[in-house]
């Protein structure tokens, strides 16, 4: 009666420990670079000069404007 219970846990042991998450490390450390150092590909805005941080803070006003529900709304009648 023993045995049954003992090989139970043994089996329940083993199918658990396949669900232990395996650990995710690089192999090459990268280190944090600037936001706009960053993106150096063809799909960047228009005017945006890489490496230039006041010309990325330019973009990134005019893109949150963009999302600004006042500044997109039109004035409503009174």
């Amino acid at each position: 009666m023993r045995m049954p219970t003992l090989l139970g846990a043994i089996a329940a042991a083993v199918v658990l420990s396949a669900c232990t998450e395996q650990p995710q490390t690089t192999s090459v450390r990268k280190s944090d670079t600037k936001a706009w150092d960053a993106a150096q590909n063809p799909y960047v805005a228009a005017g945006w000069k890489a490496g230039d941080q006041a010309s990325w803070e330019e973009q990134m006003r005019q893109r949150v404007q963009g999302q600004n529900e006042y500044s997109r709304s039109a004035a409503a009648p009174k």
